[in-house]
């Protein structure tokens, strides 16, 4: 048995099953990326974390100032450090098919080994370690991001990424999402 709490009595959304609010929320979700995820069908049980989640991921794949593989290594950092099967299989699957981080890269990144790429290794690290100290990165940790050539804004953006996988690695957690065939290959 799962020693942690889970939901019991909340089921996935569907478009067929949502009321007015969820069905705009899930069909503008749909429009975004061609279907509907199993994570968006829970989180539209409560409209305002899926909106909420659509919004703030958005913005961080638009504004953060990553390139969409730096991207793609901060919500595998994230994600891994929170245990979030779905997401590590979900951001591992666009990693290789869609952002093109490097093979190496990746391989590294889901066999928890040190990154051959210097940059990539220091973003990866600020990333984990910002989530895994509630927001406080050591100085060291710092540094290396910043020396890597990172911003201060970029720090600030990483810490969208984390509140956007709070959403989705939470929901996960609570809602035991099943991890959808389109990522299943990637499941670790």
């Amino acid at each position: 048995m799962n020693p942690h709490f889970v939901t019991q009595t909340l089921k996935p959304v569907t478009l067929d099953t949502a009321t007015p609010e969820q069905k705009a929320v899930l069909e503008a979700a749909q429009q975004a990326v061609g279907f509907i995820p199993n994570m968006y069908a829970n989180m539209a049980n409560v409209p305002g974390v899926l909106s909420t989640y659509l919004h703030g991921y958005a913005e961080f794949r638009q504004k953060s100032g990553f390139t969409p593989a730096e991207q793609e290594v901060v919500f595998l950092a994230i994600s891994q450090h929170n245990g979030c099967r779905y997401c590590t299989a979900a951001h591992s699957m666009l990693a290789d098919k869609v952002s093109r981080v490097p093979a190496p890269v990746l391989a590294a990144i889901r066999a928890g080994a040190p990154i051959p790429d210097a940059k990539l290794q220091a973003l990866y690290a600020y990333a984990r370690e910002l989530v895994k100290t509630g927001g406080k990165p050591s100085q060291a940790v710092g540094a290396a991001f910043l020396a890597a050539g990172y911003t201060e804004k970029q720090a600030l953006a990483v810490v969208l990424a984390c509140a956007v996988k709070t959403l989705s690695n939470y929901t996960n957690h609570l809602c035991q999402t099943v991890i959808d065939e389109k990522f299943a290959a990637y499941r670790l």
